[in-house]
């Protein structure tokens, strides 16, 4: 029988499922499933909507919470320039379950970044969500060679979009409990993560919270995506990026069936006029520089969450959405040198407050005893440069102006201390 589902090598994921008889009787068969999904939500999204307020912020590690996505066979030399160059101290790489015969070079690959925490996203296809007891053979094969190598085991990934293979959390759960149990059995030291629900779709992600099944999580994924909507501010019914995270922090911190810990394994936005290699279509898009912004953005209204332990960028390398373009030899984008002097400025960060007003926003944190501000604005304004001010741009850049443009572009204001 051929199979439905095909892989997209240009954006790096599945290809549109096109075969809608096939969807519709799966889903058909799956309905007891996505029945409990939809009733589940009903009571357990408005407790958690009702329990937001009482959610307690927690000390993030700052080194660990900048990772980035990394294609272990994508130009591995250049990958690991490039790496070295950014120092980001934690990366998540992607294996396909289907393409096992590539464990010994991904094993290669994490041997080289030792240095680095390492987040192991394991991806699923029909096969393997079928056939049970080739994924735990599969599983066992991986957990062998990788257990005292990689920090975090993310098992499957998107599992409420048909392309990826699953058509019910009760089908994704089956298949994370092949791994919960080879942990409880054979490897109790590997730390395990999931559901990997894609996008503001957290009904998907209340099933995975609150079910029946003999099976516990380490923490929970989610691939918080808000391209969609634009910048990270604006808002999908009434919610912005950090309604949305408080929302899932909170469902994670009321399930029994996981630890607090919340782990964004997967974000980014398409950048125009790079067809067919960007993940949605050009209506989505945005230019390299606002890329860049909305990224920065993202990880500010993160971290000033408190609840998020870890964002993986969405990638090093893609010539449609990553920091590098490599289409025609390696090019650093904007993104790559704000992601560079983003990771090297804040890695050590003490949080302090956030405060936003009328599309005004300021992240404040400690860098080593000194106040740093982090200030943008959807509305371009002008802030007074003062003498205390030492002012640096979302590159690094210095900035000496007697009269600084806040806008979309994040700027960095190191503010002395004027009693010394």
């Amino acid at each position: 029988m051929k199979t439905p589902f095909k892989w997209d090598n240009y954006s790096d994921q599945p290809a549109q499922l096109k075969d809608k008889a096939y969807k519709k009787s799966m889903r058909f068969k799956e309905r007891s499933s996505l029945s409990t999904t939809f009733i589940l939500s009903l009571f357990l999204l408005p407790l958690s909507l009702l329990s937001m307020p009482f959610v307690r912020r927690k000390e993030i590690n700052s080194q660990e919470f900048f990772s980035l996505g990394v294609d272990f066979e994508r130009e591995p030399e250049k990958t690991q320039k490039l790496l070295d160059e950014i120092d980001v101290k934690h990366i998540l790489l992607r294996l396909k379950l289907w393409e096992m015969q590539k464990l010994p070079q991904l094993k290669s690959f994490i041997e080289q970044n030792s240095n680095r925490k390492i987040t192991l996203k394991i991806l699923q296809d029909r096969e393997h969500i079928e056939d049970l007891e080739l994924t735990q053979k599969d599983f066992k094969k991986i957990f062998d060679e990788l257990h005292t190598l990689v920090d975090i085991f993310e098992i499957g990934s998107t599992i409420n979009r048909a392309k990826w293979g699953f058509f019910s959390v009760r089908e994704y759960l089956n298949f994370y409990k092949g791994a919960f149990d080879l942990r409880q059995k054979e490897f109790p030291n590997i730390k395990l993560i999931g559901s990997g629900v894609i996008d503001f779709e957290f009904h998907y992600t209340i099933h995975t919270l609150f079910n029946f099944c003999k099976c516990k999580f380490d923490g929970i994924s989610a691939l918080l995506y808000v391209d969609r909507r634009g910048a990270p501010e604006n808002t999908q019914l009434g919610f912005a990026l950090s309604d949305k995270i408080a929302l899932l922090s909170t469902m994670v911190w009321l399930s029994p069936k996981t630890k607090h810990e919340l782990h964004i394994t997967e974000t980014n936005w398409p950048i125009s006029n790079t067809a067919p290699y960007a993940p949605t279509s050009e209506h989505e898009c945005v230019d390299e520089s606002s890329y860049a912004d909305f990224m920065l953005r993202y990880y500010l209204h993160a971290f000033a969450s408190q609840q998020v332990d870890s964002v993986s960028w969405h990638q090093l390398i893609a010539p449609g959405y990553g920091l590098v373009d490599n289409r025609e030899g390696i090019r650093k984008r904007d993104a790559f040198y704000t992601y560079k002097y983003m990771f090297k400025t804040l890695k050590n960060a003490q949080f302090l407050r956030f405060d936003s007003k009328r599309g005004y926003y300021i992240f404040q944190c400690l860098i080593d005893e000194q106040l740093l501000q982090i200030h943008w604005s959807v509305k371009e304004t002008t802030l007074q440069n003062e003498e205390f001010f030492s002012v640096y741009s979302r590159d690094g850049q210095p900035i000496n102006d007697t009269m600084l443009k806040i806008g979309s572009s994040p700027l960095y204001i190191f503010i002395k201390d004027v009693q010394k």
